[in-house]
């Protein structure tokens, strides 16, 4: 048995753990969370950035040892889902948070409209087909959520089914951490104002043309429809097993911190260790050195 190993992780100058500071209650309302702040961070951009950087090495170190105990029989996963309305700065996280990882132990999945033949199963089965393995941390840039807030605002199904999808993702979270699976759901909560910026540069940059897509300006027109469309969400959904984390998102940097700082707190109470050799390391140093 190896002897069990604490990680030394850099703090981060949050007033309290990141899991309580951003966790929606049962009493959550939307509106309470102004995208514009930064709740519990005492920093500037600057310091957020040099922050970031210490938690990713952190995380770099976690993760490492999270998928080598997995090749030893541990079994657990996590499973990070990415919420937001478009340009709230999922892409970011991937690419500034869970780009500090080693990529061999990510599996993403980005998920759009269901094609026409996912759309003829229940609309969990594409989910779980994308599910993280032992060892992995999985990603949803997008999720199983669009399948209640997409077709609550837009009337796409009935408000007795969306109910029963409600239930059903509860009862499919639950059976996912009975399974070793710790499930961290963020959405990332950004103003309308500060979309219209991030939609403008994307309009202003021949490199940024490609991210622009007509239909998200018609999805404005909707905007405080998808908020209560969240909140109903979150308050449907927000369990102990799967509990929900909405982060400011206005200030990219900021997000990115509580994003990297939930998913380090999330393999810190896993506690991954270094699998002991299945070998004699004494016997395999004197065969190497006469080799």
């Amino acid at each position: 048995m190896s002897k069990k190993t604490k990680i030394a992780v850099p703090s981060v100058p949050f007033d309290e753990p990141a899991h309580r500071l951003f966790a929606a209650g049962a009493d959550f309302r939307l509106a309470d969370v102004a995208p514009t702040a930064k709740p519990g961070y005492l920093g500037d951009k600057k310091s957020g950035a040099v922050d970031l950087a210490a938690v990713g090495a952190a995380l770099g170190e976690l993760q490492e040892r999270f998928f080598a105990a997995s090749r030893a029989g541990a079994p657990h996963k996590i499973l990070l889902v990415l919420q937001g309305m478009d340009t709230s700065g999922k892409g970011g996280i991937v690419r500034h948070v869970v780009g500090t990882v080693d990529p061999q132990g990510v599996s993403h999945h980005a998920f759009k409209a269901p094609t026409a033949a996912e759309a003829k199963r229940d609309f969990l089965w594409r989910i779980a087909r994308q599910l993280p393995k032992s060892g992995y941390i999985g990603v949803f840039d997008r999720s199983h959520y669009e399948d209640v807030l997409i077709h609550k605002v837009r009337e796409l199904s009935p408000a007795e089914e969306i109910e029963r999808r409600y239930g059903a993702i509860n009862d499919f979270e639950q059976n996912l951490a009975d399974k070793n699976t710790t499930i961290i759901k963020v959405m990332l909560h950004i103003s309308k104002d500060e979309q219209r910026a991030r939609l403008s540069e994307r309009l202003e940059r021949e490199d940024k043309h490609w991210k622009f897509n007509p239909g998200d300006i018609d999805e404005r027109g909707y905007w405080d429809d998808y908020m209560g469309a969240y909140e109903a969400a979150i308050q449907r959904t927000g369990t102990v097993a799967a509990p929900w984390f909405v982060v400011p998102a206005d200030r990219k940097w900021y997000a990115r911190l509580a994003v990297a700082t939930l998913l380090r707190e999330a393999l810190e109470a896993i506690d991954p260790q270094w699998p002991a050799a299945d070998f004699d390391v004494a016997e395999q140093r004197r065969r190497l050195a006469a080799s």
